[in-house]
């Protein structure tokens, strides 16, 4: 079993999201998958069972557990895929459901990959969940984007929303892990997906993954596609639109992530991003 290492979201293997990639998974157990994802020691490792033409199983690993989806490490497969068997269109069957990715060659020659998610959903954010949340994170009320109201997003994986109006209180990030995780643990949740809105089609984010062992994420394709279900879902962006995610930058990994939110309710929301071998 070999396992790759690429970067996603960055052309640069300094920047982006670190993934594992298992090309070929077949007959590995689930115990084997962990430790390896452990061993990796990065936020996924993505683990690649063929399943008929054009079509492939993927199941995502953290560190401490699997995963429903991942949008970083299916990026990171599409390209590594591509590298070795062209580029095109693949139906991925993840655990959240069918994720079509399609790779193709930039201008500049860089392979590029898109994913089109599962559909989002929205939900309300419990106010006791919220309020405890808060106080983990140490913001108040007063630190919201009153035009971006919490609540909780699906594109694959649920991430609760929660926007700021200060690039500055992005930026300062400190919070009890253990207590996180539990919270985090018990409502289901893969990622706090933290944001602000710098225009009304780029934003910034970050996300802390306690769940899986990791202090914050450089680069979450899957809240990226969770937040632009979000958006529409609550009328926030006018529809069709295509938004860029600036994320990890205050972890030394900058990341760009490219969200395309079609018009049609339910429908699936495409993540755009570039890897590149480590």
């Amino acid at each position: 079993m070999e396992t790759l290492r690429y970067v996603a979201f960055s052309s640069d293997p300094k920047g982006g999201n670190p993934a594992g990639v298992v090309l070929d998974a077949s007959g590995t157990d689930d115990a084997a998958m962990l430790a390896t994802a452990a061993e990796v020691g990065y936020s996924e490792t993505a683990f690649v069972r063929e399943a008929g033409e054009g079509s492939l199983d993927v199941r995502y690993f953290s560190p401490l557990a699997e995963v429903p989806f991942c949008g970083h490490a299916t990026i990171a497969t599409a390209v590594a895929h591509a590298e070795r068997h062209g580029t095109g269109r693949l139906l991925l069957r993840t655990a959240a459901g069918p994720v079509t990715v399609t790779t193709d060659r930039a201008a500049d020659g860089a392979l590029v990959a898109t994913l089109v998610s599962v559909p989002p959903r929205t939900v309300p954010l419990d106010e006791g969940d919220l309020a405890e949340l808060l106080a983990i994170l140490g913001w108040s009320a007063d630190d919201l984007d009153p035009a971006l109201p919490p609540r909780v997003a699906f594109a694959g994986a649920w991430h609760p929303v929660l926007a700021t109006a200060s690039r500055e209180r992005l930026a300062d990030l400190d919070y009890d892990m253990p207590t996180l995780a539990a919270l985090m643990t018990g409502r289901d949740w893969t990622t706090i997906d933290l944001v602000h809105r710098e225009s009304p089609t780029v934003y910034h984010a970050r996300n802390p993954f306690p769940p899986g062992g990791v202090v914050e994420d450089p680069a979450t394709g899957a809240a990226a596609a969770a937040f632009g279900g979000y958006l529409r879902e609550l009328e926030l962006v006018p529809v069709p639109a295509t938004l860029t995610i600036h994320q990890g930058v205050d972890m030394g990994r900058p990341s760009t992530i490219t969200v395309t939110v079609p018009a049609q309710a339910g429908s699936g929301i495409g993540v755009t991003g570039t890897a590149v071998r480590i």
